[in-house]
């Protein structure tokens, strides 16, 4: 028997007698897989710690060791019997199954947008949080046998100005086939593109959103799920950017107008909006700008924005506008509505979730353990068809 079907008995059953055979399995392994076996435990206690933002000292007392022991188990000196960890499992939030997985993840370079307000402590927790939940989407993806190669359409046009962000972003729009009329689901062409999106919702509000590669082959790109969906849009637009563009070498500031910029023109190209909106104008109405929201997914304010970038609004009535919604308490919220009725989710995981338990590739015990769900509602949702 193998250690996947091991575990996966133990969830099944969830008897601790069980989980104490699948342990004693383990130990009688040869020396060297034993001690990959600490050392694969050990990597997931230090983590699990470190997501849950405790220290050793905090860990030991719940469970009822010395913080030299919790230290030994995470530099995999020594293993935890099956009673700790049992504690373990239940003081991270964890199915046992957790600390046996064998995929790993390693992010590419991670860039918070804003460090002075999102402690390095909570930082650590987040990175966690992201590699706990990327190592359940690609071992899924693994298991489905599902592979690709990704392509990035616009990795050699270099940026000399913010300007240049116009004929890069219509030149992607090409290559993806996307046309310029409004996209209603970012998403889904993100998905489409190969490129994972992980939405989190039980996130420190101060949190926006990153990119990275994944193992140097995945691009995944995190978003704080709580925000509104023109938000959210701008957001995962944003990331792109840092995903996608040859950023030039220059202040984080500057880079980050560069991607400001390539998300407005994703979502609202310059053309567009000139159509919308027409020529230099002296004033623009409410309903005007609402109309827009609507119909492309875009914030009210991003759009004021994109109208001063295509001179047809000038820097002082962007200076005006906001001096009238910070004095207008009511016309401040109205200006912050969130009016795009398209919903903006994700869901390509969950489905495949599904496909692979429908297919038997896993059991349902698994899929109840990647989807955090209770194996009844897995069994519901299953054999529709």
């Amino acid at each position: 028997m193998d250690k996947y079907l091991l575990v996966n008995s133990f969830e099944f059953n969830q008897k601790h007698r069980t989980f104490r055979l699948t342990f004693c399995l383990f130990l009688t392994k040869s020396s060297t897989k034993l001690q990959n076996m600490k050392n694969l435990i050990a990597y997931r206690i230090k983590n699990a710690r470190k997501l849950k933002l405790l220290s050793q000292q905090e860990v030991a007392d719940k469970i009822g060791v010395s913080k030299q022991m919790i230290s030994k188990y995470e530099r995999g000196v020594s293993i935890p019997d099956s009673t700790k960890l049992i504690k373990l499992a239940n003081l991270f939030g964890q199915k046992i199954d957790y600390f046996f997985r064998t995929y790993k993840v390693e992010l590419g370079e991670v860039n918070f947008r804003k460090k002075s307000k999102f402690s390095r402590k909570r930082q650590e927790s987040l990175k966690e949080l992201i590699k706990v939940k990327l190592a359940n989407y690609l071992e899924l993806e693994e298991i489905l046998s599902i592979d690709y190669s990704f392509n990035n359409a616009i990795k050699n046009d270099k940026i000399s100005s913010i300007e240049a962000i116009e004929k890069i972003v219509l030149k992607l729009r090409q290559h993806w086939n996307i046309g310029m009329d409004p996209i209603h689901n970012i998403i889904q062409i993100l998905e489409d593109k190969e490129i994972k999106v992980i939405e989190l919702d039980d996130v420190d509000h101060k949190f926006d959103g990153l990119a990275c590669f994944v193992n140097d082959k995945y691009p995944i790109i995190i978003v704080n799920g709580s925000f509104s969906v023109e938000r959210k849009r701008f957001t995962l637009l944003h990331e792109l950017g840092h995903l996608l563009l040859n950023l030039p070498d220059c202040e984080t500031n500057l880079k980050e107008k560069y991607c400001d910029q390539f998300a407005s023109e994703f979502l609202l190209p310059k053309k567009i909006i000139i159509e919308e909106f027409g020529g230099k104008r002296r004033r623009i109405t409410l309903p005007e700008l609402i109309t827009t929201q609507k119909k492309y997914g875009i914030s009210i304010q991003a759009i004021i924005d994109s109208l001063v970038d295509a001179q047809i609004l000038s820097r002082n009535h962007k200076k005006s506008f906001y001096q009238k919604i910070n004095l207008n308490p009511i016309l401040k919220k109205e200006i912050n509505l969130s009016r795009f009725e398209t919903p903006e989710f994700s869901d390509r995981y969950e489905r495949l979730v599904y496909r692979a338990v429908s297919e038997e590739n896993i059991s349902m015990s698994k899929a109840s353990s990647l989807l955090d769900k209770e194996i009844n509602i897995i069994r519901k949702n299953l054999y529709v068809i």
